[in-house]
């Protein structure tokens, strides 16, 4: 059995009085997609940062790709990639011009392929010469997705993958990543509030609260579990506090 992509022990991360991640413990295995979920504050965010080593632990370990990011964040790196509609690429720049920064920065040999590949992945033709900020959302959600994939990633840590994108576009994007996983083995590991997007990409599921892991299974175990139709309703029961035994708080008492 290879190691996993992503193991995570002990980890915390405190901002002064406010504790953002308690005590989490998780492990990715190589090729699968794990969907980290959870409502606004759960913890999400502050836990990928700290998978790509923006944000040092207050406690714990994080092991990518066989490396400890604490010590050798910079051997891994070239084979990560993120991406999310939250954070803005230079607006300044055109499609073209911020893909080839990230290119140069990877160290790509034949950027000018690799452009013409994404570019045509996603359909950027039209809008490889525009600055970034005259995009539309969706526009700029294909753009940076085509820079999740331009360093050929053997994980990719998605945001939000499909946000502002019309019904086809997504699910094309969906179908995308899956091909991807199949031909190169890559591990997705996504943040998403579409529920229906992670019943059918994920094969994993990671519940969180408050800054902890609350509850993990594959879509159909969780849905079983607390005896609900959809991964949705499954999500409303944890981020409104309820578990399959009664209020967390009260069984906390």
């Amino acid at each position: 059995m290879s190691e996993p992509a992503i193991e995570v022990r002990d980890l915390a991360k405190h901002f002064g009085p406010i504790v953002a991640v308690d005590d989490v413990d998780f492990s990715v295995p190589t090729g699968s997609t794990t969907a980290l979920l959870g409502g606004n504050g759960a913890g999400k965010t502050t836990t990928i940062s700290m998978l790509l080593g923006l944000l040092l632990p207050t406690t714990g370990s994080v092991t990518v790709l066989g490396e400890d990011m604490l010590r050798h964040r910079y051997r891994v790196l070239p084979r990560m990639n993120f991406s999310s509609p939250y954070v803005d690429l230079p607006r300044r720049l055109t499609t073209a011009e911020n893909l080839r920064v990230y290119a140069q920065l990877y160290g790509l040999p034949d950027i000018g392929r690799r452009l013409r590949d994404v570019s045509d992945a996603f359909v950027l033709g039209d809008i490889m010469n525009r600055q970034v900020a005259s995009l539309s959302a969706g526009q700029k959600t294909r753009v940076a997705l085509a820079k999740a994939l331009i360093n050929a990633p053997d994980l990719l840590l998605l945001d939000e993958p499909t946000a502002s994108l019309d019904p086809d576009t997504a699910d094309w994007v969906r179908g995308y990543l899956k091909d991807y996983q199949t031909e190169t083995d890559a591990t997705i590991l996504l943040a998403s509030h579409n529920m229906s997007e992670v019943e059918h990409m994920c094969d994993d599921v990671i519940m969180m609260h408050a800054g902890r892991i609350v509850d993990r299974g594959a879509p159909t175990e969780l849905i079983d579990r607390y005896g609900r139709t959809n991964l949705e309703e499954v999500f409303l029961d944890i981020a409104r506090r309820r578990s399959q035994d009664g209020d967390w708080n009260k069984a906390a008492q």
